[in-house]
């Protein structure tokens, strides 16, 4: 007799540890503990109705694409601004 075990732990979704959002564009942040250290990705999607429903898109028209650039320009910022706070928190100097 084949027995299946489920796991006792639910499937847990990641969650991005920030998000940018600028209109219809949004890029999420997602967090990677690695073995040389922290790596940030990003995703960028535009979000559109389809008759009743709302959906993600990563395809992106012309009149997108400025604001994909900023909330690209924002993702970069804020990945920066955590690098040099866990610099700082490890009693490293920041880079410059």
């Amino acid at each position: 007799m084949n027995q299946h075990t489920l796991d006792p732990m639910p499937l847990i979704k990641n969650k991005p540890v920030h998000e940018v959002e600028l209109g219809a564009v949004k890029a999420a942040i997602w967090k990677n503990d690695t073995d040389s250290g922290v790596q940030f990705n990003v995703t960028v999607t535009r979000l559109y109705k389809d008759e009743d429903e709302w959906r993600n898109t990563d395809s992106f028209g012309r009149d997108d694409l400025l604001l994909v650039a900023k909330v690209a320009d924002l993702a970069h910022t804020w990945i920066c601004d955590q690098q040099v706070q866990e610099r700082e928190k490890d009693g490293e100097r920041p880079a410059r």
